[in-house]
C-alpha cells in the first residue's frame, strides 16, 4: 500500500509515540525512545504490534507510552488535474 493511499483512503495518520522504558542494566533509570509511523487512530494497530514485539523480544521493561497523531493529507487538500506534464 502506498503512503498516499493509506493517508487519503484508509485514514492512516502520522503517529508518534514517546516510549519510556527501564534500562535493562539499571532498572531504576528510564530511557526514552521515539517511534514514528503511519497508523490508524484511535486503535493504533501498528503501534500495538510494535509494543507487543517490544514486550516479547526486548529486555527493557516498558514504563509508559505517550501517543500523538496528526492527519497529514485530507480529501479537501487533494484535487485531480486534467493535465500531465513530462520533464525531459
Amino acid at each position: 500500500m502506498h503512503d498516499f493511499e493509506a493517508q487519503l483512503i484508509k485514514n492512516y495518520r502520522l503517529t508518534m509515540a514517546e516510549i519510556l522504558y527501564h534500562m535493562p542494566d539499571h532498572p531504576d533509570f528510564l530511557q526514552s525512545y521515539i517511534w514514528q509511523e503511519l497508523d490508524i487512530s484511535p486503535r493504533f494497530p501498528v503501534l500495538h504490534s510494535f509494543l507487543d514485539f517490544w514486550n516479547r523480544e526486548l529486555d527493557g521493561k516498558l514504563h509508559s507510552v505517550y501517543v500523538d497523531d496528526k492527519k497529514i493529507i485530507t480529501p479537501g487538500e487533494c484535487r485531480f488535474v486534467g493535465a500531465e506534464l513530462t520533464l525531459q
